[in-house]
């Protein structure tokens, strides 16, 4: 099995939006080949259906939310949250102007997906949804994004190359010679590596550029004369379908994935700077350590934007090479990649619906 053409494990849960961005104004998600329309009805619940309406199959998303339906642009259709046709405005009206009373609605029914609004995100379920019932799949949890005591930062990639090199770019730490001045560390050495059910794991021992111990620390993500290097544990986890890194204690960096196609990825890399080390900081009112939180937000964007610029012109051109030198051979020596390639084979032979 070529890894390159393996699809998702669909009995996982898959981020497709950042909560923010669904309102009341149906938008377009896509994912693993599927169109789906989000909305928010009346009372603030998000609901995803097949983008499509079954009348003449137009994209939902072009509608509007009526109550807790979402209407058809075309027509004038409505839709429930669980896909089922509710109203029709000329049902019952014939070519002369008059009602018929047996006219019913048509057994129009369009596919209905589990959604879940967690830490922030918007996470769609795609799989066999018997599963659910156990409550043994969840999504992912991210628990720094509520936490007071984290300052967050999400940068979007949208990458035309299948998922496999994306993660496979995560778990190599001994690409930080591309970033430059956007790493927070250097010199990573692969110390441990285990595979589990769950995943792929690797310890790294490297050196890192910061340290978050007092109230100023955090200008050292805008003025490197301010970075000083000193030994921290670099940790890489691949936890399908999703993946967590930390440096030390004060760096947590997640990466939420969407992939769309064989050939298109789209994830959310969020990074988080730990205020942990203050502790004056904690005894401070709630409200303000929200406002503070708040207001640092989108701290580390440029250092976070670099990176994610850089990593996808490398991503894209391995999915290019891919797509023009088929059986040109590579050559690993990072035992993660393989790891990481054996696991997303296991993957896909336990999802039958590649496509």
């Amino acid at each position: 099995m070529d890894v390159r053409t393996c699809g998702i494990n669909l009995n996982h849960w898959y981020v497709v939006a950042q909560s923010r961005e669904i309102t009341t104004k149906p938008i377009e998600v896509k994912l693993w080949y599927r169109s789906i329309v989000l909305y928010r009805d009346s009372t603030g619940k998000i609901h995803g259906l097949d983008n499509r309406c079954p009348h003449r199959q137009v994209k939902l998303s072009e509608g509007k939310v009526v109550g807790n339906s979402l209407e058809c642009a075309y027509h004038g259709w409505q839709f429930n949250g669980q896909g089922s046709c509710t109203f029709i405005p000329y049902l019952n009206s014939n070519l002369n102007g008059k009602f018929s009373k047996n006219q019913a609605l048509p057994r129009s029914q369009i596919e209905s997906y589990p959604v879940q609004e967690d830490d922030g995100f918007v996470w769609i379920f795609l799989g066999e949804k018997h599963l659910l019932e156990s409550k043994q799949v969840q999504p992912m949890s991210i628990p720094e994004w509520q936490h007071l005591n984290y300052i967050g930062t999400v940068s979007v990639i949208d990458c035309q190359a299948h998922f496999s090199f994306l993660i496979e770019n995560l778990m190599d730490m001994y690409h930080g010679h591309l970033h430059d001045d956007y790493q927070a560390w250097t010199d990573a050495k692969l110390k441990e590596l285990l595979t589990t059910e769950e995943g792929v794991k690797g310890l790294y021992e490297a050196q890192s550029y910061y340290k978050i111990d007092k109230i100023w620390s955090i200008s050292q993500l805008f003025f490197p004369r301010f970075r000083s290097l000193h030994p921290e544990p670099l940790m890489v986890n691949y936890c399908y379908p999703h993946w967590q890194s930390t440096l030390g204690k004060d760096f947590t960096i997640y990466c939420l994935f969407c992939p769309i196609s064989l050939t298109h990825t789209k994830a959310y890399l969020i990074h988080f700077t730990s205020l942990n080390a203050f502790w004056r900081l904690h005894k401070l009112p709630k409200w303000f350590r929200q406002f503070i939180k708040d207001r640092l937000y989108g701290t580390a964007q440029t250092m976070l934007d670099g990176l994610v610029e850089q990593d996808i012109i490398m991503i894209e051109q391995e999915q290019q090479a891919y797509d023009q030198q088929l059986r040109e051979p590579t050559y690993e020596i990072n035992p993660t990649i393989p790891a990481v390639q054996k696991f997303i084979k296991k993957q896909a032979e336990k999802e039958s619906i590649i496509i």
